[in-house]
């Protein structure tokens, strides 16, 4: 789905859209990153911003735009989480530096 195409969230306080940009600009930075602890910095990033959404107060559980923002939030969580925990192991992997 291209971002022309895209759904969009409605987010009563705004908070979702000025997060997205950021989100997205995040995961760009991942994706082309070419070590993973370039990836890591993006990842922590990421989750930190996810995190953001996921712990707002004006949650609404009868909203399908909160909904939505709430469990876009979660996988991107996820997936930064999944990049951190690759690094995780290849640092593990390559074992101490001299």
């Amino acid at each position: 789905m291209t971002s022309a195409n895209a759904a969009q969230i409605t987010c009563p306080i705004g908070i979702f859209n000025r997060l997205e940009a950021e989100q997205m600009r995040l995961t760009r930075a991942i994706n082309l990153a070419r070590t993973m602890l370039a990836k890591a910095g993006h990842a922590q990033d990421l989750i930190a911003s996810a995190n953001v959404l996921i712990a707002c107060q004006q949650y609404n559980e009868d909203s399908l735009d909160c909904c939505l923002c709430r469990n876009v939030s979660g996988l991107r969580r996820q997936t930064a989480t999944l990049v951190l925990k690759a690094t995780q192991i290849q640092s593990a992997q390559l074992g101490p530096r001299q």
